[in-house]
């Protein structure tokens, strides 16, 4: 969730990222450095494609740990407990069904960093988290989206 320039993630989530930045920072830019080494070691660096792929592979390595870098640094972490048991927030499950064609579907609403669709994992930021977010048990919710407005009614809400 990001709202002036901060990032609410989990405290799982923040593990998540610390470590994958501590691997990225130690073993992976260890392995970079040697990759860029064993291409200098053979010859001419003008003209070798293992050099030019291991500086690339750098590049993209150092954007990579900056990034995350800069999510850490505006972390706030959510403690869901602290979150109402009635109303949507991030990190509950909502149920809800189109009142259009009927469909029910489940969402949890996480920040934009956790969002998976494939997993029914919205960001709070899309459109249908957003107009979620605060909502209660049978409150109807208006989504515009490319299909145009649809209606879903709020089934349930589990943490």
């Amino acid at each position: 969730m990001e709202q002036n320039g901060n990032v609410y993630i989990t405290r799982e989530r923040l593990v998540e990222l610390e470590n994958e930045l501590r691997e990225l920072k130690t073993f992976k830019r260890k392995q970079v450095a040697d990759k860029i080494a064993e291409a200098r070691a053979h010859g001419d660096i003008s003209e070798n494609a293992e050099y030019d792929a291991a500086r690339e592979e750098q590049a993209h390595l150092e954007i990579k740990i900056a990034k995350l870098e800069n999510i850490l640094s505006r972390v706030i972490v959510i403690d869901e407990k602290s979150m109402p048991d009635d109303e949507v927030h991030i990190l509950c499950t909502v149920s809800i069904r189109d009142l259009q064609t009927g469909r029910e579907t489940d969402y949890t609403l996480v920040s934009p960093e956790e969002s998976d669709f494939e997993q029914n994992k919205i960001s709070i930021v899309s459109p249908i988290g957003k107009a979620l977010l605060g909502k209660k048990i049978n409150d109807i919710i208006e989504v515009n989206n490319q299909n145009g407005i649809r209606q879903y009614k709020i089934l349930k809400i589990t943490k």
